[in-house]
């Protein structure tokens, strides 16, 4: 399902080169994980997509209190990543439920460390990605999309990914490539 864009764009590569770059620089680095947790399964309304990831236990942790069966499950972090984010300069916000920052403590986290321009990137451009952007934004933060560290699905009736670089040019304060933006982190 995620094929296209993430292997055109080779997207887990740039997330990589982003995530290096920041550790190299001294840049903080902050994750917006999705998890649901038991309880959550309990919700009397959702969407399509949220409805399917429930009913796959896509995500799912078995409580916000331990980290018990995270190792390797689909809520863990992707096996060549995850020493780029168990890092020092790496803060992990509280989860993202539906696709949004909007329920989580990720803006608070930026504000604290007085940071109002953010690099995006991540595996859901349409879904996860986009609505972190226009959350962000109407927070009053600048955005630079990392577009090819950033993927999407290719549905039967359409490219997720294109759609949502639509929608990046049209909202984001920029959209570049990932050798782009390393290079104004090492400047």
């Amino acid at each position: 399902m995620w094929g296209r864009a993430s292997k055109k764009n080779e997207t887990v590569a740039n997330l990589k080169k982003l995530l290096e770059a920041a550790h190299a620089t001294g840049t903080p680095v902050f994750v917006s994980p999705h998890y649901y947790y038991p309880t959550d399964h309990g919700w009397k309304c959702s969407g399509a997509f949220e409805t399917m990831m429930h009913a796959i236990n896509m995500f799912d942790r078995k409580g916000a209190l331990t980290v018990e069966g995270f190792e390797g499950s689909g809520a863990d972090w992707e096996a060549t990543m995850k020493p780029l984010i168990e890092h020092d300069n790496v803060v992990i916000s509280s989860p993202h439920k539906v696709f949004s920052p909007k329920a989580n403590d990720l803006s608070l986290q930026l504000r604290k460390r007085c940071i109002d321009k953010i690099i995006l990137a991540g595996m859901s451009a349409n879904l996860c990605v986009k609505a972190h952007m226009r959350d962000l934004i109407e927070d009053g933060f600048e955005i630079a999309i990392a577009k090819d560290a950033t993927a999407g699905a290719m549905l039967p009736k359409g490219d997720s990914y294109e759609a949502a670089l639509l929608n990046f040019h049209m909202i984001a304060s920029s959209v570049q490539t990932t050798d782009d933006l390393v290079s104004q982190m090492q400047a």
